[in-house]
């Protein structure tokens, strides 16, 4: 499987319309790529809060959806178009992840559970989202996280419970806390044992936020694929599938989990155990 990475700036001068122009010229520049991933909250910029009722977009039918599935069908390729400020039919707000198929349709999507609320609003603004969901692609079992997701690891559990082998992590992570951006990547992919494929913003956004770049693919193994700087564009990479399937056969860790009842310790035995 060929992945384009394609790190995104959103400066606050940049209208969300234009700044789709821009990103699908990066897009055409994925020519060649099976599975192209964008960051989070691109199109509205994730730290303009003031913005986010108004750049709320349907799902099914919004522009940056409405892009995205163009993307597809011109390069022939899965597009993760990162996430969108999605407008649901009763007005709730959240931010929303999605994948498209080659042929245009959308054949995943997952509203972010763990919303930001540490010198953000998100919180405030979106509404959590409720489900974790995984879709079958030709490159097998296909979940996503998005961004603080990462700082949660009983969520990445909950994929993998679902058979997922690739997880997609679109993200507005600060260069501030860039360690724990390299830290977490590296850990959820060795303890899940997945191809893990993170797309992270760049540049400056409202407020005076430098986002961290360093987009990254690990293996199953905690093998770092490639990784990009902390500009704009696009960082291809070459990975496996089939070599998460041939990591937890060889290093079995998911099959020794041992589930305990709840008020239990790792010291008592089960009913099954006795």
């Amino acid at each position: 499987m060929r992945i384009a990475l394609v790190q995104v700036a959103s400066p606050p001068e940049e209208p969300p319309a234009a700044r789709r122009e821009r990103v699908g010229r990066m897009v055409a520049g994925a020519r060649g790529a099976d599975l192209v991933v964008l960051p989070e909250l691109w199109a509205a910029g994730y730290f303009a809060f003031d913005s986010y009722a108004e750049r709320a977009e349907s799902l099914a039918e919004g522009p940056t959806v409405t892009a995205a599935r163009a993307w597809a069908r011109e390069l022939g390729a899965h597009v993760h178009l990162g996430s969108l400020v999605e407008r649901d039919p009763r007005g709730d707000l959240f931010n929303t992840a999605a994948l498209i198929a080659p042929d245009g349709a959308l054949v995943h999507a997952y509203r972010k559970i763990h919303v930001f609320g540490h010198a953000s609003r998100e919180a405030e603004l979106l509404t959590p989202g409720r489900e974790l969901t995984v879709a079958d692609t030709r490159f097998g079992r296909l979940g996503a996280t998005t961004c603080y997701d990462l700082r949660f690891p009983e969520l990445w559990r909950g994929l993998v419970d679902l058979g997922a082998t690739t997880v997609v992590v679109p993200a507005a992570w600060p260069a501030a806390r860039r360690a724990h951006w390299r830290l977490f990547t590296s850990c959820r992919a060795v303890e899940e044992q997945v191809l893990l494929i993170a797309c992270n913003a760049v540049g400056t956004q409202d407020g005076g936020v430098e986002l961290g770049g360093h987009s990254r693919v690990v293996d199953a193994w905690g093998t770092v694929l490639a990784e990009a700087g902390t500009e704009e564009g696009v960082t291809f990479c070459e990975a496996d599938p089939g070599a998460v399937a041939r990591v937890r056969a060889e290093f079995p860790v998911l099959a020794d989990r041992r589930r305990l009842p709840a008020g239990s310790t790792a010291g008592t035995p089960t009913e099954e155990e006795r």
